[in-house]
This record gives C-alpha cells, sequence and structure tokens, in this order.
C-alpha cells in the first residue's frame, strides 16, 4: 500500500508492487471555489483494507464519492482493475464500478425482509443461487437465522451487517463504507469494526472505510491516510501512525499524549526537565534543536522507587486500568496508564519513570 502526497515523507512509505487494483493519482475535487481535495494519491491492492481518518470537513468522503462515481474531478485520473473511470471530464457511473456501498444509516429497505434486502443486488442470479449467496453471507455476517425478519425488528448493529451483506453479495471489486458505524454506541463499533474486518478478510474482499474515529479505524484498517484541508498527511500502518507520526498534526490527531520541551542532544537522547529521555528517532534533526517531545501515556511507567515524583491532578477510570493527569515538580503536565489496581487519590505524589522505544520530537519553531 503506498500514497504519494507533496507533504509525505517518501522514506516512510514501502515499496510496493505497481500493481493495484485502485489507483488515484493526483485528483483534485472542488466544491465552487473551494477545494475539498487537492493533488491527492493513493494505492489500494486487492484484499487490502484501508481508512481515510481525518475530522468532518477534510475531505475524506468526497474522495469516497468520487470512487464512487457521485463525484467529478479536476485532475488526475482514478484508475480500478486498470481501467480509467474518472477523469477530468469523464466520469464512469456508478453503476457500472462493480462497486458495494455501505451507508451510516444502513438503507435497507422496510418493505423487505432481510432476505429480500441482501438479495436485491443479485438480479442477474437464479433463485438457486440467490438463496446459496444469500445462506453464505447470513453466516457470514452472524445472522444465520435471520433471514425472514425485518429490518425494524434488529437493533442497528444488525441493521449493519445486513447492510454489509447486501453490499457483498454482487460480489464487488471494492466496499467502500462511509461512517457506517457512527450511528452505534462505543461498545459495538468496537466490536462491530473487527467483526466486519474478519467478514471482509474471509471474502477476500478490498474495502475503503471512511471515519472520524481513529479506533474504528485501527479495528479495520491495514493501511490508514490520516487527512486534513484536502491531503493525506500520512499513509502508514496503525502502528507506525501511532508510534512514528510525521508531523505534529498527526501526533495531535492519533491517540493520547502531550509535549515535553526539551534539546535534542544526540538522534536518541533529548535532555528534558524530566531528565534525559532516550529512544530511537526518525526524525532527521541536529544537535542543539531546541524540541517538543511527544509523551504518551504508555512511556510514563509507574514506579514507586522512582525519584521521579508527581502529583496526581486528576483520573479516569478505564477498567483494567485508571488514566492519570499527573503534574511533574517543574508544573508540566504528563499523562499516564497505571494498572487500575494502583488507585492513587488525587494530591497524592506517585513516582514515575519514562521508557520511550520511540523518540517523537518536533523543531520548537513548528
Amino acid at each position: 500500500m503506498d500514497a504519494e502526497n507533496p507533504t509525505v515523507d517518501s522514506d516512510l512509505i514501502d515499496d510496493l508492487p505497481n500493481e493495484h487494483l485502485l489507483e488515484i493519482r493526483d485528483i483534485e475535487c472542488r466544491y465552487e471555489d473551494r477545494p475539498a481535495v487537492s493533488n491527492l494519491s493513493m494505492n489500494v491492492k486487492e484484499g487490502e483494507l484501508v481508512c481515510l481518518l481525518g475530522s468532518s470537513g477534510c475531505g475524506k468522503t468526497t474522495v469516497l464519492r468520487a470512487i464512487a462515481g457521485f463525484e467529478p474531478i479536476l485532475t488526475g485520473e482514478i484508475v480500478l482493475s486498470g481501467y480509467p473511470i474518472s477523469k477530468p471530464g469523464y466520469t464512469l457511473s456508478p453503476d457500472k464500478r462493480n462497486l458495494g456501498m455501505v451507508f451510516q444509516d444502513y438503507a435497507l429497505f422496510p418493505h423487505m425482509n432481510v432476505a429480500d434486502n441482501i438479495c436485491f443486488g443479485m438480479r442477474k442470479l437464479s433463485k438457486v443461487a440467490k438463496k446459496h449467496m444469500m445462506t453464505r453471507l447470513l453466516e457470514a455476517v452472524g445472522l444465520a437465522d435471520m433471514g425472514d425478519r425485518y429490518p425494524h425488528e434488529l437493533s442497528g448493529g444488525q441493521q449493519q451487517r445486513v447492510a454489509l451483506a447486501r453490499a457483498l453479495a454482487p460480489q464487488p471489486d471494492l466496499i467502500l463504507m462511509d461512517e457506517p458505524f457512527s450511528n452505534l454506541d462505543v461498545d459495538l463499533r468496537e466490536r462491530l469494526s473487527g467483526d466486519v474486518r474478519r467478514v471482509l478478510k474471509g471474502q477476500g474482499i478490498t474495502g475503503i472505510l471512511v471515519t472520524h474515529d481513529q479506533d474504528e479505524a485501527f479495528a479495520l484498517g491495514d493501511y490508514i491516510g490520516v487527512m486534513n484541508e484536502g491531503c493525506i498527511l500520512q499513509w502508514d500502518t496503525p502502528y507506525n501512525l501511532y508510534h512514528e507520526p510525521i508531523n505534529r498534526f498527526v501526533a495531535d490527531f492519533i491517540g493520547q499524549g502531550v509535549f515535553l520541551k526539551g534539546t535534542l542532544i544526540s538522534p536518541g537522547a533529548v535532555d528534558t526537565e524530566a531528565g534525559i529521555i532516550r529512544g530511537e528517532c526518525r526524525h532527521r534533526l541536529s544537535g542543539g534543536t531546541e524540541v517538543d517531545l511527544l509523551l504518551r501515556p504508555d512511556d510514563i511507567i509507574h514506579d514507586d522507587d522512582s525519584d521521579l515524583k508527581c502529583t496526581v491532578l486528576n483520573k479516569a477510570f478505564k477498567g483494567a486500568e485508571i488514566l492519570y493527569t499527573l503534574r511533574l515538580p517543574t508544573g508540566s503536565i504528563v499523562l499516564s496508564m497505571f494498572p487500575s489496581h494502583h488507585n492513587h487519590a488525587l494530591g497524592e505524589k506517585v513516582g514515575i519513570h519514562i521508557c520511550t522505544d520511540h523518540l517523537v520530537a518536533f523543531p520548537r519553531s513548528e
């Protein structure tokens, strides 16, 4: 998987074969005089599940609409299975692209039962073939005994599973999912994201998810593109996005964390108010550079024997862990996850040490 954009460090993109199911080459989309997507490129290999992640208005849904054929492009080209489907002045109609769509509002037919909803897109198959496909898909999405039910008899999560099965029924080349879990509660979203990944991987289907929720993106995506102002800032694995963000925006957007002021004294060491912090650093900065060092909650380790003591300012119970907001002796704030049996009171002093495998530091001038 790769993506090209002028703001992306090419060293962070793996060299991969040129054969891709979907190729998006330097496209631009505009709404009236306002650019919605600019110079955006990305490639998706067959069988990959990828996500476009960003806040509202960043352009991610516009990219999905352009792939689907609902939005024309002003520059560049979109190629599917080796054939151009969009370019300036030409847009292949959506019904000829062999794409499946899963929407936020499910879009099920209320007057049809589950089985008929799934069979709706299989018009060219015989009755026997339709029934076989419908039965197989119901089993795949965990609704094997619900073919006779109607949408109003199902929960939101079950309706979304039916919508996924209906999108898969015509055996599309590519599934496009537009915020499909946003109407569901948090626990169900997380569970359903994993289930959808399992189903799509099991069927060998290529998928693109658009979402503002990084937990959804992490649960489903092999690769994630973080978007802002119509551009992909970084295209990478979930692990690399979290541990090796390419710029301050991605570092702020992904996960939780705070920045600590420091001075780079070597490629793998930063002198901070909490002492010298060491780790692997991929950013090309020279010694003596004033930096802001990103510290994640998992970088701050509870340690009763440590000389570095912090004051508990706030705490949020997370079940197996407690997220603590801690004040360093110098007054700066850090976050840390403690095992939940370490239940400290507000105002209490606790010992910590900082353990960073990856140093994520940006010049103070940024």
